[in-house]
């Protein structure tokens, strides 16, 4: 997109937030990058330089505009819909990968040097990984800054800075303010204090539109006891993290997710945020995706009447993979119920002052030693899921931001009792992989039936292919038609 000058610059006139974070605007005159929708006068085309990334305008020496804050614009839409190494590499850095161990953990994790992953970061990003982890840190520095009250010498080792002489250069230089001056601007607009000590609110952002009824009634229906709950029109779910553990609330607004995260160790507060964006699947472009399913008529009025529809993922895969074995062939309250009995003989206990969470999900490693005659299961399901256990506590079997989609299907599918059904769901809630697809689904095929759509898999899926790249975000549509509770917001 950066290399299509003349594409940009109408975007930069037009004012497009949807680009917001798929290019950035470095101005020459002024040394200052912007996101697209900058509501300042746009620039003279010749003092135009176009970018993929915040890193690379930073690594170039442009700083972020005060006005429209670039850095904290919504990530690139393509980083989850590929799977090759430089959209692997970059879902792992937004994760914090870098930070907690290096480019030579990212390498390790994607099977390449680090060497490699430098040369294509590089070619095509416009900075490496260091670089692209430091822009990473800064922003999480901002957000520290902005938003609590935080001796300046915690920020920077929470923001995974090295020393505070680091963390006050990069922030002088990214920001064009020392951190001090960062939080006496934000000072009127801070948040109240937490009920919670340690808590941060902080809102993230979007590119509208952001259907919330199907992906918070979802969540919420789908929620085990103990682990997840909605609360005061929030969702809100414990989270095993690198550093400690944390509790996050999210509420829907108009124009952003309200996120409360209360975090044992704020080292992990780039993980925490990283993981509730994933969820949400808050980096999703809905014009293109909508652009395209809109062009099918059979499935056109569904989209037209509620546009913005998102996946619902999940904040560990591995979790969730262990959910959809307990879902297979029971209803969304037995599937609950299964998991719930895991989570109070087999988690980890969790303090929570203001609601009713108990626990974390437990670890593959945790249920690995399962005593089979313990699970309520039919034998096979029991076999199903002691395998996929310990192949995740061992290794064998990785699910997460650096999984090739398509091996890891293969993983899965070799597994006793995976079938069709439980690999896409996983591909599609846990991988992120958006033409994931399950025509043999019977929501799917009612749905599909009611529009007039084929409803065998077979023809079904033939007639899908022109729904591809984003067949997933179609599932969505499909079974938005049902009167499940999964398709409406909580009262």
């Amino acid at each position: 997109m950066h290399t299509d000058t003349e594409r940009c610059v109408r975007a930069v006139r037009s004012k497009d937030a949807r680009f917001d974070g798929v290019f950035f605007t470095a101005v020459r005159t002024t040394r200052i990058y912007c996101r697209p929708s900058c509501p300042a006068v746009p620039p003279k085309d010749e003092n135009m330089e176009f970018h993929p990334s915040a890193a690379s305008c930073q690594r170039a020496g442009f700083r972020a505009c005060k006005r429209c804050r670039p850095d904290t614009s919504p990530g690139s839409p393509q980083w989850d819909v590929r799977a090759d190494a430089v959209a692997r590499a970059m879902r792992l850095i937004r994760d914090g990968v870098v930070d907690r161990e290096g480019v030579p953990g990212l390498a390790a994790r994607l099977g390449y040097s680090a060497r490699q992953i430098e040369r294509q970061l590089l070619a095509e990003l416009g900075a490496g990984p260091l670089a692209l982890a430091r822009a990473q840190r800064a922003q999480t520095a901002r957000l520290l800054i902005e938003t609590t009250a935080l001796p300046m010498a915690e920020i920077a080792f929470a923001a995974g800075f090295s020393s505070v002489r680091t963390f006050n250069d990069t922030v002088r230089e990214v920001f064009a303010l020392t951190p001090g001056e960062l939080r006496a601007r934000a000072g009127r607009a801070r948040t109240a204090p937490a009920l919670t000590p340690g808590a941060i609110t902080l809102r993230l952002p979007f590119r509208a539109p952001l259907n919330p009824s199907n992906l918070f009634g979802h969540l919420a229906a789908t929620a085990v006891p103990g682990v997840e709950e909605w609360r005061d029109g929030a969702y809100r779910r414990t989270l095993a993290l690198p550093y400690g553990h944390g509790i996050v609330a999210l509420a829907p607004r108009p124009d952003h997710v309200l996120c409360r995260l209360s975090l044992t160790d704020p080292r992990a507060l780039t993980h925490a945020i990283s993981r509730c964006r994933w969820l949400l699947d808050l980096d999703a472009d809905p014009v293109a995706v909508d652009g395209q399913l809109r062009a099918d008529p059979l499935l056109a009025p569904l989209v037209d009447a509620a546009p913005g529809r998102r996946v619902p993922r999940t904040v560990d895969a591995a979790e969730f993979a262990v959910r959809a074995v307990l879902g297979q062939q029971v209803s969304t309250a037995a599937a609950r119920t299964h998991a719930a009995r895991l989570v109070t003989a087999h988690g980890v206990p969790v303090d929570d002052p203001e609601g009713g969470l108990t626990h974390l999900f437990p670890a593959p490693e945790a249920l690995a030693g399962l005593d089979p005659e313990t699970l309520a299961l039919p034998r096979s399901r029991r076999a199903t899921l002691l395998t996929l256990v310990a192949s995740l506590a061992d290794g064998s079997l990785t699910l997460g931001p650096e999984s090739d989609w398509a091996e890891a299907r293969a993983r899965l599918l070799g597994l006793p009792g995976f079938g069709p059904w439980t690999t896409e769901v996983i591909a599609m809630r846990a991988l992120g992989d958006p033409d994931a697809f399950l025509p043999g689904d019977l929501g799917v095929r009612r749905a599909a039936q009611g529009l007039g759509l084929p409803a065998t898999p077979a023809a079904l899926t033939a007639r899908a292919a022109r729904w591809r790249p984003w067949r997933a975000y179609a599932v969505q549509y499909l079974w938005a038609t049902d009167a499940h509770p999964v398709n409406h917001l909580p009262a």
